[in-house]
């Protein structure tokens, strides 16, 4: 099992790799960030198995970046919520996601689009709206499909979207 800590490194960006480097967990987090906060929700969506997204739900709750809140008894079900720390990753996804479609769109365009809640303009890779100069937060935007999305995947983005609301 590879390792998920840095030792001998006094650097912060590796102590953010031992919170949230761990593969899928800054994919759950732009899941819950973009509407998906149930445990079923965020399977379909990754398609990673069910122990492994359990363990990572639960490091990112230990980590005060996710919270969770029941929403039925009998069984008990929760949904995640964003903390405060975990909208605090919303620029280092939205440059992520800046990178990415720089270097590895496709001839279709970027899957996914973020735009000013305020205005409707795209948001820039460094967090500012292109239309207004706003510098913006998690709250401020949210995520649509892009001309690269694919048809399988468009009814699924489609719905996340409209029920996307607060983080």
């Amino acid at each position: 099992m590879l390792r998920n800590d840095y030792p001998g490194q006094v650097c912060s960006i590796a102590k953010s790799l031992e919170v949230v480097g761990e593969r899928w967990s800054l994919l759950i987090v732009r899941d819950v960030m973009n509407g998906q906060r149930r445990f079923g929700e965020l399977q379909r969506s990754l398609g990673v198995a069910r122990n492994v997204l359990s363990a990572r739900l639960q490091r990112l709750v230990e980590e005060d970046i996710l919270e969770r809140r029941a929403y039925q008894s009998g069984p008990e079900r929760f949904e995640y919520f964003l903390t405060e720390k975990g909208l605090d990753l919303w620029p280092a996804l939205v440059a992520l996601q800046g990178w990415g479609d720089r270097h590895s769109t496709g001839p279709a365009g970027p899957p996914m689009l973020i735009v000013h809640k305020g205005c409707g303009g795209a948001v820039s890779d460094r967090g500012t709206c292109e239309s207004c100069g706003e510098v913006l937060n998690a709250r401020d935007a949210k995520a649509l499909p892009g001309p690269g999305v694919g048809a399988e995947e468009l009814a699924p983005a489609l719905a996340t979207a409209a029920s996307s609301s607060d983080c």
